[in-house]
């Protein structure tokens, strides 16, 4: 290749410069037909078809520009890219990973093959990539993807710093505003991620993820009426968007708990696109949170029947129809394994408990929990299983009387009293509590849940309980608790930290439907106030829960088995008391009446 280009590839250039691609294209073509082995004009080429929308020809004119000089490193970055929107995520991935292999100091490949990996679900995979080029590059972009990496990984401080030193270096770019919102409302500081999401609009992001950055910020502020503002103008801006969707209909069912009105905009959505699978499976989840089971099984069995649906679909169609038509689950199940085995197990080993199959679901829990030791649905199911089969290790993991202890919250500093600071606490939480319907994916039912985490809360009361009140009751817990081999102790290294909290009221006839809670390794109930009608039954008599009305309880198991695994451990809540249980432990309310609400704090913990 000669130093000085020819002509015809120097004056493409200048058209390319005056962005007059369809002639540097035909200047090119015309070009290659003399000297096909240019490998400046394919470059140009391959730039001026990218521009035109032709994307197969700029695909074919960089795979032949690679052909003849394999080291053109900004060449494979563009074939990277290229193959990535062309939905050839494999290929693009080998190209990105060449390309940086080939130049690892060349910026635009760490970026767009953290980007890939990022949008196709793989964010921790780009902390390593991105990590390695941020060493030698302070590029803007390259920050912010390695700033969502951090966020990927769960570093969530880590990436708000950053992602505030970008912001203030780069007042100017409307992304960094715009991912700095997200990283502040994940923090809890909902008038600041407010404030970053109305500074990237102002900087020009006017899409449907910016209002709705907005619009859950505003939402978890306790600004309903300019949150459901907001969900509506990103909707405008994109009809169809699955998670604004989702967003905007628990925020309507939570503040209303009217089915129909929470689906309006659904519904209409669905008529324009009545096979998207996404905006089926919502309605559905929708439907079984109001009581409608058989309409939430037909939506997810629609859903997963259509061409390319996620396994997921199988699976949340295989939890629909457990408890009406456990054969139909486990067909749902199995489809689901044979396409996604991981992500179908629990829901298989489920369907499998329910029909009797006992030996296959062991078979299948014990390489579930090889993989995954610490997994408390795992652990959930595990001991399902064993009670079911009558084995003696289901008594080691659900000791009641050694690992379910109740504790009194310590008196944090600056109250005089125990009674005093619950008052305080007390109406501190009702002030929070703004919201009537259940949210559609958790556990209670007849009541409402506080939006957000509450152990981010800054209100000082709220504060003192995460801070000082429940303290003293962890740390004697786990050193109650102590070592051991078990699934419980095991972890046990004498730290923990909040994992994330909430507030529950729940009205009369409201409870909590058996559980586990898998994200966690303690879970907890802190009662705040109690209805006046609280079940009165003896402390380990046997009988029924309209004997222990309001009171938790732990071992019934929720799946329809034959025969049934009804609970075997009660506890009475009182004012002031922390009741502390290994996330893995069915547990459950019983409904109680009378004029007074139930109001508790939640919480899970891990290991710290």
């Amino acid at each position: 290749m000669s130093s000085t280009p020819p002509q015809a590839v120097h004056d493409a250039a200048l058209l390319l410069r005056e962005r007059r691609y369809a002639a540097a294209r035909d200047l090119l073509q015309a070009h290659l037909a003399q000297a096909p082995a240019s490998v400046p004009a394919l470059w140009l080429l391959g730039g001026a078809c990218q521009e035109l929308g032709d994307f197969d020809a700029a695909r074919a004119a960089f795979a032949q520009l690679l052909q003849l000089d394999p080291r053109w490193v900004p060449a494979r970055v563009a074939l990277g890219e290229l193959l990535a929107r062309a939905g050839q995520i494999d290929a693009a991935e080998r190209a990105l990973r060449r390309a940086l292999q080939d130049d690892p100091r060349f910026m635009r490949a760490a970026l767009s093959l953290a980007q890939l990996l990022r949008h196709s679900g793989r964010g921790r995979d780009a902390l390593p990539i991105t990590q390695a080029a941020i060493a030698h590059s302070d590029d803007a972009a390259l920050q912010l993807e390695h700033a969502l990496a951090l966020r990927t990984d769960q570093r969530d401080a880590e990436a708000l710093a950053l992602l505030q030193r970008i912001a203030a270096a780069h007042p100017r770019r409307a992304d960094a505003a715009h991912y700095l919102a997200l990283s502040l409302h994940g923090a809890g500081r909902y008038d600041a991620a407010i404030a970053s999401a109305q500074r990237a609009m102002q900087l020009g992001l006017d899409d449907a993820e910016t209002w709705g950055v907005l619009a859950r910020a505003l939402a978890a502020a306790h600004r309903l009426d300019e949150a459901e503002a907001a969900f509506r103008q990103g909707l405008q801006r994109d009809q169809d968007c699955a998670p604004l969707h989702e967003d905007y209909a628990r925020l309507l069912w939570l503040r209303s708990g009217d089915l129909a009105h929470a689906t309006a905009a659904l519904d209409t959505a669905l008529q324009r696109q009545p096979d998207h699978a996404a905006l089926l499976a919502l309605k559905a989840q929708l439907h079984g949170s109001a009581g409608d089971a058989q309409t939430a099984y037909a939506l997810y069995a629609r859903a997963a029947a259509l061409p390319d649906a996620a396994a997921q679909l199988e699976v949340a169609a295989a939890s629909a129809a457990l408890k009406d038509v456990p054969a139909r689950a486990l067909a749902h199940a199995r489809r689901a394994a044979a396409r996604a085995p991981g992500l179908a197990q629990e829901a298989l080993v489920q369907a499998l408990l329910v029909q009797g199959e006992l030996a296959e679901a062991a078979a299948l829990l014990q390489r579930a929990q090889a993989a995954r030791p610490d997994d408390q649905q795992l652990l959930a199911l595990q001991a399902v299983l064993w009670r079911a089969s009558g084995d003696a290790r289901y008594r080691a993991l659900y000791d009641y009387a050694n690992v379910v202890r109740a504790w009194t919250l310590d008196t944090p500093p600056g109250w005089t009293s125990l009674d005093a600071y619950l008052d305080d606490l007390r109406a501190t939480l009702r002030r929070l509590h703004i919201l009537r319907g259940h949210p559609p994916d958790q556990s209670l039912r007849g009541g409402a849940q506080t939006m957000g985490d509450l152990a981010q809360h800054d209100d000082p009361v709220i504060r003192a309980f995460f801070d000082h009140a429940i303290v003293g009751p962890l740390d004697r817990h786990l050193a109650v608790l102590g070592l051991g081999a078990d699934a419980l102790r095991r972890r046990n290294n004498g730290r923990w930290r909040v994992h994330s909290a909430w507030s529950v009221q729940l009205r009369a006839q409201g409870f909590h439907v058996d559980h586990v809670h898998p994200d966690g390794w303690l879970s907890s109930a802190c009662y705040i106030d109690l209805p006046d009608a609280m079940g009165d039954a003896q402390p380990g008599v046997v009988g029924d829960d309209a004997q222990r009305a309001g009171w938790i309880r732990f071992g019934a198991v929720p799946l329809p088995l034959t025969p049934p695994l009804p609970a075997e451990h009660y506890v009475r809540p009182a004012l002031g008391l922390l009741l502390l249980f290994p996330s893995y432990m069915w547990h459950g309310t019983v409904p109680f009446s009378g004029t007074r609400t139930r109001l508790t704090i939640a919480f899970d913990v891990l290991p710290g």
